[in-house]
Order: C-alpha cells, then structure tokens, then sequence
C-alpha cells in the first residue's frame, strides 16, 4: 500500500523552543516550577525520535531574572544536546533576558547593552533574531535603527529564504491582559517584511501555542517550557499553570510553514506501531491494510488471516 506523496521532503527542519525562564540553582520559578528539569525532559524525549533538526532556535525569556548563572547552566544542557544532533543554537532575546548576561554567557560577546540583532545562515535558510526587548519594560518594540537594519538585510533575498525569531509575537491574543506587554506599532514592522522573502514568524512571550498571518507571512508561536497560560479563565484574568508545556517542529516545504506542536513530558501509550511492522503495513493492498484496520466487531471484506500475516496479529492491534 504505497500511498503517493503530495509534496517533497521538507527543505529544513528547526526545532522551536521559548521561554525556558531559568532561576537560580535548585530554586524553582513561583515555588514550584523546576524549568532546568523540563528542559531536560524535553531534550530526553525528543532525542528518542533519532530526528535531526538543522537549528535550535530559542525565543527569548532565556533567564528569568537575566542572572548570568542562569545562562551559563542553559548552555551547559543545550549545547551537549546540539551537539550531538548537529544543530545549529540560536538564542533570541526576551524581556526576562538582560542584554549584556546574555551576551556574555551565551554569545560571548562584550557587546554589553546593544540590541542583540544577529543573522544566521541555516543551510541556505536565513533566520534573523530580531531583539524586541525594551530594557526594564515587558512589552516589545522594535526601533527605527533595527527596521533600517532588516530592511537592508532583506533587500539581498536569502537562497532558501528567511525566517524572523523574535520574543513579542505581532498577533493578538484571546488574553485581554495581554494587550499591554504585546509588540507596538506592529504595522511599521510590517511594511519592512511585506513583499520580501520572509516566510515565516517564529516567536514566544504568550506562554502558549498559538498562530497567525502577518504581513503575508504565517507566524507561531511556541510555548513555554516553565509554565503555561491558562486560556480557560474569566475576561480580565490570568491564571499560569504547571502543565501543557509544549515545544515546535517547524518543517519549511517549497511552498509553506509546518508547525507542529509537541507536549512535553510522558503519557500513557494507546498503542504503538514498529518501523518494521509500518514496513510490512506498507506492502499490503488497500484491502488488506483496511482489514488491518478494523477494530473488532467492525464489519470487513477481507479475512481476518490476511491481516494477520504482517506478524501474527501484532500490526492490526497496534495500528487500530
């Protein structure tokens, strides 16, 4: 049963996380949120895949405080894990972030204050980090000097094209509180990526997934690895959670942006399907792969036993 492809393989695939909010050693955010240990979660869970993704990217609130520490032990978990991958670490600032702890203990850089603005090249992919931090403020901006700057960036298209990651995502949000730490003066930004070969947002700050357009662009938004924003609440309100966290897969095809939402921790198996029993799956006909399929009781056309030859009944449990 070999199904025919719609489109081809994926030109690149980025891995997506935000707001990883790291404290001080053995603290944990608002009492009760270890944030080391749920990136590290992550990272066990999702080297399980054997997948290699091109680039990590991190869209900002890095630090919860900006303390130096912190970004020394965030390098310290994420810089092994790229390793291994070959992935390329891409660091976003985020309003929690301060500028010259960040410089220093992820870029190594004595840049101290400047806004931190960097252009990577991803096999052919561009991926600007755009910083729309306001020092001591937590809403975003993005200053006359940084669009002149993209602008120029942009004016050159990239071979595969470009992506922005940025902390303040230019969406709305169903959280009417929000609207005070969004990103300003959203439409000047986007006259600068209307027209270019921007195909795509990433960003953070909301503590929850969510996607949009913007300037002809799709734009998600990743949550956060510490804790969440509960959208169940009461008009006017707010209520973080310990739970959901959640990291991106973003693959980019010729035409479009995949995001793909990826809960971390670990749940209860409903069922589970081998790369060998999926290769023998595939060798069936349409009819057998359907008799497969079919849950006990469940009326087929096909003879149990036909099902069963792809291992003894072990495939058609497992894929129902």
């Amino acid at each position: 049963m070999n199904a025919e492809l719609q489109r081809p393989a994926p030109e690149h695939f980025i891995l997506h996380i935000s707001d990883t909010h790291f404290v001080a050693d053995n603290d944990l955010l608002h009492g009760s949120v270890d944030s080391d240990e749920n990136l590290r979660q992550l990272f066990r869970d999702f080297v399980k895949a054997q997948i290699k993704p091109e680039a990590l990217v991190f869209t900002g609130d890095l630090a919860d405080t900006g303390r130096p520490d912190a970004y020394v032990r965030l390098r310290n978990i994420v810089e092994p894990v790229a390793e291994e991958l070959g992935a390329k670490i891409i660091w976003v600032m985020g309003n929690h972030d301060g500028r010259t702890a960040f410089r220093s203990g992820l870029l190594d850089s004595d840049a101290g204050e400047e806004s931190v603005d960097m252009v990577h090249d991803v096999n052919g992919l561009r991926i600007i980090a755009l910083d729309s931090t306001v020092p001591g403020k937590h809403h975003g901006e993005i200053s006359d000097e940084q669009l002149a700057w993209l602008s120029d960036v942009l004016a050159t298209p990239a071979p595969h094209g470009t992506l922005i990651a940025l902390h303040h995502p230019p969406v709305p949000s169903p959280l009417e509180m929000m609207a005070m730490f969004e990103l300003r003066e959203q439409s000047r930004f986007e006259k600068v990526i209307e027209g270019t070969d921007v195909r795509g947002i990433l960003a953070g700050h909301l503590h929850y997934s969510t996607f949009s357009t913007f300037g002809g662009a799709p734009v998600t938004v990743a949550s956060a690895t510490c804790y969440t924003q509960d959208l169940n609440v009461a008009p006017k309100s707010m209520r973080g959670q310990n739970g959901a966290q959640a990291f991106n897969l973003i693959h980019l095809y010729q035409d479009k942006m995949l995001s793909s939402v990826v809960p971390i921790g670990e749940f209860s198996t409903v069922y589970s399907v081998t790369a060998e029993q999926m290769a023998a799956f595939e060798k069936m006909t349409l009819e057998e792969a359907t008799a497969a399929m079919t849950a006990p009781g469940e009326e087929s056309d096909v003879e149990p036993s036909i099902a069963a030859e792809a291992g003894d009944g072990e495939l058609a449990e497992s894929v129902r």
